[in-house]
């Protein structure tokens, strides 16, 4: 029996649907050079800076958060614990929110600076305008961390430990231990693990 044409048109429309099919970013592999580096964002301050600027003498680290995701909120009171450790570490550390679809909707740069107050964050949190550098990192949820070494290259990706729902009954510290391979100057021992967490809300 013959298809109707527009019964064929409807059938690869439903089937190119974002709700089917979601982006899947192709993520940064381990070892390549951090991308746009150079690129502007804007921290809760109105400051305009770069991820380039943020990094240190020992590397970078880049976390992808947001306002609005549960799971960010069950890892949240570690970031400070995190900005400490790179701090005396020497590695540079900034929060990205790539939520584009969401500016309306909790993760606008006015609602940024209210969770920075909150939650006590000691380090920038800017606005990844139309997620650009998330795209280009191949980041697809929140929380996700990205540490690059002194010369920008990918070192380690992925969560921060292995328990969202309780730092005291943490087994493996993932990016911690990774930051104290790096300093030691050696090979990280999980470079990737699996991030649990929400999809980056993509505008479109």
């Amino acid at each position: 029996m013959m298809i109707p044409r527009f019964l064929i048109i409807l059938l690869f429309s439903v089937l190119s649907s974002n709700s089917i099919f979601p982006y899947q970013p192709k993520e940064l592999k381990i070892g390549s050079k951090a991308p746009m580096t150079d690129h502007k964002v804007t921290d809760v301050s109105g400051r305009s800076l770069t991820i380039g600027e943020v990094a240190q003498e020992n590397g970078l680290l880049v976390l992808f958060t947001c306002n609005t995701c549960p799971w960010v909120t069950k890892w949240e009171d570690r970031y400070i614990e995190i900005s400490s450790n790179t701090k005396l570490n020497k590695i540079g550390m900034i929060a990205l929110n790539p939520n584009e679809g969401y500016r309306l909707r909790g993760d606008g740069l006015e609602e940024m600076g209210k969770r920075v107050r909150k939650a006590n964050y000691d380090f920038p949190y800017a606005l990844d305008k139309d997620h650009q550098i998330a795209d280009a990192f191949g980041v697809s949820r929140t929380p996700q961390v990205y540490l690059f070494n002194a010369n920008l290259e990918l070192v380690y990706v992925g969560a921060i430990d292995d328990n969202a729902d309780s730092a005291i009954s943490v087994k493996e510290n993932y990016l911690k231990n990774a930051i104290q391979q790096l300093i030691a100057g050696e090979q990280i021992k999980k470079p990737n693990t699996k991030t649990t967490g929400c999809t980056i809300k993509r505008a479109g």
